[in-house]
C-alpha cells in the first residue's frame, strides 16, 4: 500500500493552545507549499482534522506541529487514496474542535479508558458491557460493531440529551464508547464521567485504527466506515469502500442505493427524491451537466465525486 501517492492523515489533540490565532496563518502558508488538501480545525482547546497529500508533505506538516510543546504528543493515522480525496485547503478556527455544545467538558482533565484495538473485543463481549456508538445515525447505518446502541442522533450536538435521557438504563454498566477516529469519544466519554459514571472506556485510535490493526477474521465490525472525505467510506484494512455520496443530500448510498430507479447521478438518491425544491433540482442538474462536459473534456469537475472506476 505503501506505494500509493497520496497519504491521508487523520489527527486530532486535546491541549490548552492559547495562541491558536496566530496559528492559523503560518499553518496554512506551510501546507499550501508542501501540497496538502483537507481540513484542520484550531481552538484554545486543540486541534482536529484530516489532510492528504504527499510523503513529504504530510512529515513536514506534523513536525512543524509536533514542534510546539502544547502539540509534542499529536498522535495521527495514516490511509491510502488513489487520487486526492479533498478539492481544497481550510484552516479555520472554532469554538470547539469537536462541537458537542456543553461548556466545560475537557478531555485533558477526566476522560474515559482508552482500550487498544487488540483489546477491544473482550470488552464488547462482555454482558456488562453496553456499546455505545457516537457517531451520528447516518454513519452508523452503513457499519457499526456487533450489538452496538445507535443513539440516533443527527449530530453530535445532540449526544448529550441521549445520555441525559438513558442515564437509568447506563448506570452501574460499563460504557464502552467508540468513534471513527476517537476524537467525539474523547469529549463524549469525558462528559459521561462527569455525570458520576465509574467505568467509562473508549476505543483508543477509533473504528480506523480498529479496521486497520485487528484481522477480519476476528473482526466484531460489521459494514463499513464512513469518512469524511472524497473516498466516503473505507472498510478492512482501511480499503477503499463501495459507496457513494449523494451530491443532493448528503447520504451516503450503497451499491444497491444506486440501483435504485429513484437515483441520478449528481441530482437525488432515494432518500432525497421529491424532498427538493425545482429550485434545487434545477441546480444540481446544471452542476451534474458541468461535470460531464469536464469529463468530456479530461478534466475533473469540483462537483465530481466520482471514484476512478465509477467513470
Amino acid at each position: 500500500m505503501t506505494d500509493k501517492p497520496v497519504i491521508v492523515a487523520a489527527l486530532y489533540h486535546f491541549a490548552r493552545l492559547d495562541t491558536y490565532r496566530e496559528l492559523q496563518k503560518p499553518l496554512a502558508e506551510l501546507c499550501c507549499k508542501a501540497g496538502l488538501k483537507g481540513t484542520l480545525l484550531l481552538a484554545s482547546e486543540g486541534i482536529n482534522g484530516t489532510v492528504a497529500g504527499p510523503r513529504a508533505g504530510i512529515d513536514a506538516m506534523l513536525a512543524f506541529l509536533r514542534a510546539r510543546p502544547e502539540l509534542a504528543g499529536l498522535e495521527h493515522k495514516e490511509s491510502f487514496a488513489d487520487t486526492m480525496p479533498f478539492y481544497r485547503l481550510k484552516v479555520r478556527l472554532k469554538k470547539e474542535i469537536v462541537t458537542m455544545g456543553v461548556p466545560g467538558t475537557d478531555p485533558t482533565r477526566i476522560v474515559g479508558t482508552y482500550v487498544a484495538p487488540e483489546d477491544w473485543n473482550d470488552l464488547i463481549a462482555d454482558p456488562d458491557t453496553i456499546v455505545v456508538d457516537t457517531r451520528n445515525d447516518y454513519e452508523v447505518k452503513i457499519g457499526t460493531f456487533e450489538n452496538a446502541v445507535n443513539p440516533e442522533t443527527a449530530t453530535f450536538r445532540e449526544f448529550p440529551d441521549w445520555v441525559r435521557r438513558n442515564e437509568n438504563a447506563l448506570r452501574g454498566k460499563k460504557i464502552a464508547m467508540f468513534c471513527t477516529g476517537g476524537i467525539r469519544c474523547e469529549k463524549a466519554t469525558a462528559f459521561v464521567k462527569s455525570l458520576g459514571h465509574d467505568d467509562v472506556f473508549h476505543l483508543k485510535g477509533g473504528i480506523l485504527k480498529y479496521l486497520e490493526t485487528v484481522p477480519e477474521a476476528q473482526s466484531a465490525w460489521r459494514g463499513e466506515c464512513f469518512v469524511f472525505d472524497e473516498r466516503v467510506s473505507v472498510g478492512q484494512g482501511l480499503a477503499q469502500g463501495t459507496h457513494r455520496l449523494c451530491r443532493a443530500c448528503g447520504a451516503p448510498l450503497s451499491p444497491e442505493d444506486l440501483r435504485s430507479p429513484d437515483y441520478r447521478a449528481g441530482v437525488q438518491c432515494g432518500h432525497c427524491a421529491g424532498t427538493m425544491s425545482e429550485a434545487d433540482r434545477a441546480r444540481f442538474e446544471e452542476r451534474q451537466r458541468q461535470v460531464e462536459l469536464a469529463r468530456e473534456r479530461g478534466t475533473r469537475h469540483i462537483g465530481d465525486g466520482s471514484q476512478p472506476g465509477d467513470r
